[in-house]
Formats: structure tokens, C-alpha cells, sequence
């Protein structure tokens, strides 16, 4: 299941929403700029910053250390008169460059390869998606090898044994005892693969930093999944309600149409409240540590003060996304299993 996400995820990453600017992951990263524009006279550009972090990249920074950028290259995949490979640095020698969006264009013509590349983001998901199939190969190792009956599990399992049985009673809860078994590995999955690269977005440094569910056509294919699965799956009386509902016959015209208007708005929600939560996180976040270097050139008092007040916020907003981060996995798992459940329904008699 968790391949299927992978690569499901990958049709949709390469190219979308790409940003190769100086990267801006760390708050380090931010103090490097905010001296170097101190020491020009400019100010701080916190929007830059921001849809900087926010946006994808073709290449994996790290840090910047004495005014030098440390980045991981990630490597450039194009298919135009053929396929070329090349990282960021080497664009110019193959015939490509950036335009004003951050993206790879022909040098030439100013037009758009058909871009495959290896950004961060796809980066990110590879990795994070590794991770956790390896963190549930090694939970699934431990029950292989213990009677969980009998032994309370420990060290990883005993982390990830609440967390999969919480899934597993949303699909219990709203799919019914019938049929949520056949659903609840799906919802697993869903649930760990959110909640793991929502916590992941936190972490300030790799392989953490990645604005993966905070990026729309992520939210967007984890939608498409559910939608699919619950058209899919759905019942005959699912559809007899879609398209012919047990209503008055002058509503029988109109309400198919808000019924299936009502279908296709379910993955805008799961889309959109994702995305928006996680993405909110991050800006403000980000805006917390770019006060500290606004403030810098106002004085020792004044900007001591503020300082201790953007960190505390900083700290405090933290704590407020891994709560969010956990909300949103929750979230978006629950109306999952509910809308499953709902195409579930049998008619009653």
C-alpha cells in the first residue's frame, strides 16, 4: 500500500510548485541571509523567505555555514530531444535555466521541458515513505516473533501498536462490523503515512524540512485515493441515493445533481484542509523566526525583548503543529472511514 501511495505521489511531484532559490530550511539559514542583508543596508524580505521554504527545490539545502549555501544536489531529469540528466549547478552546460517561477526552461526558446527531476520534495517522499515502511516491517517483525497476548510489546511496536489500533476502531466505529475490515489497511496506512510526514515537517533538518503535506497535489492524490476507493466500493443502494434518491418527485431533477456535486467536493475538503492546516503551520513559524532579524537593527533593548518574545511564540507554535500535525492525520482518516462507510450502506427492509 504504501508503494502504491509512492508512486501514485510521484506522477504528480516533478515540476509542480517548484522553487530553486536560496533555500531557507533552517533558522540558521535565515540569520545567514538577514547579515548579509544587514550588513547591505536592506531589509529582510520575510515573503521571500517564506514561499521559499514553502516551495519546492531542485536541490536539498542544508544550512548555510560563513556566507557558503550547503546543499544536497538532487539530479535534473528532462525529456526534450531526448533525456538528459544533469544537477542544478550544470543546467547552463546542458541548455536549460531558471525562469522567474524557479523552473527549468530551454535557454533558447524560454520553453518548458517535460521535467521529471528529482526535487526535494519527491526526495522527501521517497525517504519518508522508506522510513516508514521500515518502521512497520520492524513493528510487524516483533509481533512475528512475540505473543502479543501474552507479552506487552515494546521499544517500536509498543510506539506504533496505539496508533494502528486507533485507525483500526475508526474503521470499525464508522464502517461497520461488517465490512471494515477490508478497509482498515488502507486507513492504517493513510493514518501513519500523515501523521509521520506531518511530524517530519517539523524537524528543522534532514531528512526533515519538507513541506510534503503541505504541498496541494500531495493532498490532493491522498484525496483522490479515498474518492476512488469509496466510488469504487460503493454499494448499489450508494448509488440509487447518487443518482436516484427516495425524494418528492418535483425534487427527483435536482437532487442527483447536488448529490453528486456533494461526491466531487469531498476530496476538495480532504485536499484543502490538509494542505491549508499544514501549510498555516509552517508560515507562521517562519514568521515568528524572521521577527527576530526584523527587529535586529532597532537596538539591543528593543530587540532583545522581541527576540525573547518571537522565541517563546516560536516555541509555543511548535507545540500548537505537532498538536495540529496529529489533528490533521486524525482528521482527515475519520472522514475517510465515515465516507467509506456511507458507500458501504446496504438498503434496509
Amino acid at each position: 500500500m504504501i508503494l502504491a501511495f509512492l508512486i501514485s505521489l510521484l506522477l504528480v511531484m516533478p515540476g509542480i510548485g517548484v522553487s530553486v532559490m536560496p533555500g531557507t530550511d533552517q533558522a540558521s539559514e535565515i540569520a545567514g541571509q538577514a547579515g548579509n542583508d544587514g550588513g547591505s543596508g536592506e531589509e529582510v524580505d520575510v515573503s521571500e523567505i517564506i514561499f521559499e521554504h514553502i516551495g519546492d527545490e531542485y536541490e536539498w539545502h542544508m544550512a548555510t555555514w560563513k556566507g557558503k549555501d550547503i546543499a544536497i544536489p538532487l539530479p535534473c531529469i528532462v525529456i526534450e530531444d531526448g533525456v538528459q540528466v544533469f544537477t542544478l549547478h550544470h543546467a547552463e552546460e546542458h541548455g536549460y535555466k531558471l525562469n522567474e517561477n524557479g523552473k527549468l526552461v530551454n535557454a533558447r526558446t524560454g520553453k518548458r521541458p517535460i521535467d521529471l527531476s528529482i526535487t526535494k520534495n519527491v526526495a522527501a517522499l521517497m525517504i519518508s515513505s522508506l522510513l516508514l515502511l521500515v518502521v512497520v516491517l520492524i513493528t510487524a517483525r516483533w509481533y512475528k516473533r512475540h505473543d502479543a497476548l501474552e507479552e506487552a510489546p515494546t521499544g517500536l511496536a509498543a510506539a506504533v501498536e496505539p496508533l494502528i489500533a486507533m485507525a483500526h476502531e475508526m474503521a470499525r466505529e464508522n464502517i461497520g462490523e461488517k465490512d471494515y475490515r477490508k478497509f482498515s489497511p488502507y486507513l492504517c496506512m493513510v493514518f501513519l503515512w500523515i501523521l509521520f510526514n506531518n511530524f517530519l515537517g517539523i524537524v528543522p533538518f534532514f531528512p526533515g524540512g519538507a513541506n510534503l503535506t503541505g504541498n496541494i497535489a500531495i493532498t490532493l492524490v491522498l484525496a483522490l485515493f479515498t474518492f476512488f476507493t469509496v466510488n469504487f466500493c460503493g454499494t448499489r443502494h450508494y448509488y440509487k441515493e447518487l443518482f436516484n434518491p427516495d425524494v418528492p418527485g418535483f425534487l427527483k431533477p435536482i437532487m442527483p445533481i447536488i448529490e453528486v456535486f456533494s461526491a466531487l467536493m469531498k476530496p476538495v475538503s480532504l485536499t484543502v484542509r490538509l494542505f491549508a492546516n499544514m501549510l498555516a503551520g509552517h508560515i507562521m513559524i517562519l514568521c515568528m523566526v524572521c521577527t527576530i532579524f526584523i527587529v535586529a537593527k532597532y537596538g539591543p533593548a528593543l530587540s532583545g525583548g522581541l527576540t525573547l518574545v518571537s522565541v517563546l511564540f516560536g516555541v509555543f507554535l511548535d507545540a500548537l503543529e505537532c498538536l495540529v500535525a496529529f489533528i490533521q492525520a486524525y482528521v482527515f482518516t475519520t472522514l475517510s472511514s465515515i465516507y467509506i462507510g456511507l458507500a458501504r450502506q446496504h438498503e434496509e427492509h
